[in-house]
């Protein structure tokens, strides 16, 4: 007679710390809550000073197991912190879509991407003291043709300890094919898993998160979703906050961070994570 299955443990992310304060707070309190167990860091943000720093470190100090990462940012609207890093369009990154299709065309310079993500790496351990726990990429850039290689090599050497995302699913083909933003990730990352295991790098065995946030759908119910395939050591991205003038004048996503942060803080959330035998 089988015993109780063990619960899979699992990560679950709140992406974009350092955004905005109210990004920064909501994320804080998930942490102290034991709702959330990990957070990436985006060090070109406009909210990541000292203090807030601080207050992120304070909160994981309340926490059982929470990890600290770095959100490697190279898209727009934010600005390199290196000097000669191109290509620029009017001094930010480019965006996400025109970034990937320079990439697919072979058309970057992996050694200023490394350069750029090398200083971004030096800027998280300036703040926190130490390197990252592990190290993604804001809007899924560290996928990226030519940026992946970039990516890992600047991890490899600034933050060797460090894991990394990557952001393909384990599921059945049939369920896989339902989600065409998740499908992309899934190319994109078959191949910078293979580059990563070349590297001696580690990275989550299993990823869930990607949703079209324009449709503003049940977060609860998405989160069901989530977690029904995903194996021990998997990693579900969220991206919880509280909206402000900040973050309207940075991005797109707004109140569905708002609905992310009530589900997650909510009273449904922990039975959810108990019906699927999952623990953080």
């Amino acid at each position: 007679m089988n015993g109780p299955a063990t619960p899979r443990r699992i990560w679950l992310c709140a992406d974009d710390y350092g955004i905005s304060p109210g990004v920064n707070r909501a994320i804080r309190e998930l942490i102290e809550r034991g709702r959330i167990n990990a957070t990436s860091v985006m060090v070109v943000g406009p909210a990541i000073g000292r203090d807030e720093a601080a207050s992120l470190q304070a909160s994981a100090g309340k926490s059982p197991r929470c990890a600290i990462g770095l959100h490697a940012t190279l898209t727009a609207p934010f600005r390199p912190l290196t000097m000669h890093f191109k290509p620029v369009e009017g001094g930010l990154f480019l965006p996400f879509s025109k970034l990937l299709r320079a990439g697919l065309l072979r058309r970057l310079d992996p050694e200023i991407i490394r350069a750029e993500l090398m200083v971004q790496l030096a800027a998280f351990s300036e703040a926190f003291g130490r390197p990252p726990d592990f190290v993604d990429g804001h809007q899924h850039a560290q996928l990226f043709p030519q940026v992946r290689e970039a990516f890992l090599a600047a991890v490899k050497q600034a933050a060797p300890n460090a894991w990394v995302r990557q952001g393909g699913r384990q599921a059945p083909l049939m369920q896989r094919l339902g989600a065409p933003k998740a499908l992309v990730l899934d190319g994109l990352s078959a191949r910078f898993r293979k580059l990563a295991a070349r590297a001696g790098i580690a990275f989550n065995p299993g990823f869930a998160g990607a949703y079209d946030f324009s449709k503003a759908p049940d977060f609860g119910t998405l989160m069901s979703g989530f977690l029904e395939n995903l194996p021990e050591g998997g990693l579900v991205m969220c991206h919880p906050g509280f909206v402000d003038d900040t973050l309207v004048g940075l991005d797109p996503l707004t109140g569905q961070r708002e609905s992310e942060y009530a589900f997650l803080a909510g009273e449904h959330f922990p039975p959810l994570l108990a019906m699927n035998k999952v623990t953080l």
